[in-house]
């Protein structure tokens, strides 16, 4: 996966930052835009594992900041809900001009509202998906209740959100009050899926029942369970990113799947790390997965370490020689379990280099057969697992060779 640093104009002319997360391993099967909740960023965990996920499964997802948020320039204070719409048609716009789409649509709290407002005016959105969404865009007044009057004698007031302050002025309420929801989401021309948490705090769970009531199907609902309304939990933000995910397969052509799983040519197994962070998108063939590092050294133990995934390799390639020769032979294995631990340990004595003590690799291996299997059976088959293809490779030794090629794969 590849992480591109992005700036456009936004509505009001202002430089929006962004960031568009690429596939690895191929072209995009389609493009897709997320929106971030109220005074957030684009870069608050639910947008970032979102966006990742379903960059795994090849979707291309633009994340950007509002006017006056983040890293983008504007003032909030002349923003509103009509500008974060346009803001994020500007962002199709250039999607449309500089990439493709966008074909789908993700929008978080009030980036949910908004996305439902926009989709309205977009012909190429072929589906729009809404996690702790508010019915009414109106619903998020009350974060100005002890400011209110203050803006209405004023015309603008500060308030504090989220510990950051934030001056608003009384266009910004008045917009709010004239934002209609049900004619934008009745009007839907594509698959809606409604995602929220039962027990939003923020955003209750009344809202997901109201859109979901005022959608045409095709349309579904996913309920978060115990997330919070900031998916604040990296599991409950990877639980929504899979499920959407999946649930966006069906509205991705089964033509463009094919040939984003097919690697480069030349190329069995591809790894990319964005700018920064240590995780790790893995293609192999029609294959995707994470390696990560632990949080104690960096990393956000998103996936296995390498040296897990090399233990893996072992233990997969031990199970599978064992299933195949106890077939082969006849004999009742019912199951295989591999253990392995990977860790650094010293020589014999005998084998130091220049007296100093020298540390090798050892990968310990425990096995479990299941099945009714005398003793001659189990001594066989442990002696089996020694000649698996990966052991005898490990054990041979791997010569890397390594080049460096250019954009266009020379």
């Amino acid at each position: 996966m590849t992480t591109k640093r992005l700036t456009f104009p936004g509505a009001s002319g202002a430089a929006l930052a962004a960031r568009l997360e690429l596939p690895a391993g191929g072209d995009p099967l389609a493009y897709a835009l997320f929106a971030h909740c109220f005074t957030c960023s684009k870069d608050i965990k639910a947008a970032v594992s979102i966006s990742r996920e379903l960059a795994r499964y090849g979707i291309a997802v633009l994340r950007f900041d509002f006017t006056g948020l983040g890293e983008s320039e504007g003032d909030f204070a002349d923003t509103n809900f009509t500008s974060n719409v346009e803001d994020l048609e500007a962002a199709c716009r250039f999607l449309a001009a500089e990439y493709s789409g966008p074909h789908i649509l993700v929008g978080h709290s009030l980036g949910g509202a908004a996305v439902l407002q926009a989709a309205m005016s977009l012909d190429m959105v072929r589906a729009v998906a809404t996690i702790g969404a508010p019915y009414d865009p109106e619903h998020i007044a009350h974060l100005f209740e002890e400011v209110t009057e203050e803006i209405r004698r004023a015309g603008v007031a500060v308030v504090s959100i989220g510990g950051r302050r934030f001056r608003v002025k009384q266009q910004f309420l008045d917009d709010l009050a004239a934002a209609s929801r049900t004619k934008a989401i009745g009007s839907l021309r594509c698959p809606l899926l409604v995602m929220h948490s039962p027990v939003d705090a923020v955003v209750g769970i009344e809202n997901a029942a109201a859109i979901y009531q005022a959608a045409k199907h095709p349309k579904s609902f996913i309920s978060l369970d115990t997330a919070d309304h900031l998916l604040s939990k990296r599991e409950d933000a990877h639980y929504a990113a899979r499920v959407l995910a999946a649930w966006v397969s069906r509205y991705v052509e089964p033509a463009s799947l094919d040939s984003h799983d097919q690697p480069r040519a030349g190329i069995g197994v591809t790894a990319t790390v964005g700018a920064s962070g240590y995780r790790t998108e893995i293609v192999a063939g029609r294959h995707s997965l994470v390696a990560d590092e632990p949080e104690s050294v960096g990393g956000t133990d998103e996936g296995p370490t390498p040296y897990d995934l090399l233990a893996a390799a072992l233990g997969a390639c031990t199970t599978m020689t064992l299933r195949m020769y106890a077939d082969r032979k006849g004999w009742p294995l019912e199951g295989v379990e591999v253990g392995l631990r990977h860790s650094r340990v010293h020589v014999d004595d005998g084998e130091q280099c220049e007296g100093r003590p020298v540390r090798m690799d050892q990968l310990e291996r425990t096995l479990r057969l299941d099945g009714e299997l005398d003793e001659a059976q189990r001594r066989r088959l442990r002696e089996i697992a020694d000649k698996c293809p990966v052991h005898r490779t490990l054990e041979a030794g791997v010569r890397v060779t390594t080049r460096v090629v250019e954009d266009d794969g020379t």
